[in-house]
């Protein structure tokens, strides 16, 4: 039985990446390139053209980013999973990226295999993450999770940021001032912050208010 061709397309703003990602693939048995795009624009509309398995996608180009591309790919339903490519871990390059519809996440200073592997886990709809990236998004679940907040200190949290004095705030709740008091302290330590405006303003950062 013919091993299955996955079939690849290269977006990166850098020549250089390309054809060395080109090569790699080029050497190795069941895959092949369709093409190359330099920024995210363009790889839509190649994508729609080439229709590949798997496109490896870089984030930060200029001319269209890589999130972009993601979201437009996804908004028209591309067959293509989305591999992406890149040097940047952070939550701000990571989160929008998988939102969306990043099949998966891989470090350019990923080894040789275990990008050939991820390419085929992502042909066959698998999710991919790196182990630094999976740690980290592990890591912010969990901190979460631990740190959020309870319905009453939302309440709370959403009065604060109307302006609402904790005498106030006490009336509104029909709880003591105490409460309220002991409501903020709690409060500030689950969001790491000294005071009600920083802790407003984590709210909103978060979504929790708005």
């Amino acid at each position: 039985m013919a091993e299955h061709i996955i079939t690849l397309l290269i977006v990166d703003d850098h020549p250089v990446v390309r054809d060395g990602l080109r090569g790699m693939f080029a050497a190795a048995d069941g895959f092949e390139v369709l093409g190359e795009a330099a920024d995210g624009v363009e790889a839509v509309e190649l994508a729609g053209q080439l229709d590949p398995d798997v496109i490896l996608m870089d984030l930060r180009m200029p001319g269209g980013s890589g999130v972009d591309a993601i979201a437009e790919l996804t908004r028209r339903a591309a067959r293509a999973r989305v591999l992406v490519l890149t040097t940047y871990d952070t939550d701000s390059d990571t989160l929008p990226a998988i939102e969306a519809g990043a099949t998966g996440y891989l470090l350019k200073d990923a080894p040789r295999d275990e990008l050939f592997g991820a390419v085929r886990a992502a042909a066959e709809g698998r999710t991919v993450l790196s182990p630094a990236v999976a740690s980290r998004l592990v890591s912010r679940v969990r901190s979460a999770g631990h740190d959020a907040l309870s319905g009453r200190e939302r309440e709370v949290l959403r009065l604060v940021a109307k302006g609402t004095s904790n005498r106030a705030i006490a009336g509104v709740l029909f709880i003591s001032e105490a409460t309220v008091k002991t409501h903020l302290t709690h409060i500030y330590g689950k969001l790491g912050v000294a005071d009600r405006a920083a802790a407003v303003a984590v709210g909103y950062d978060r979504g929790i208010l708005g």
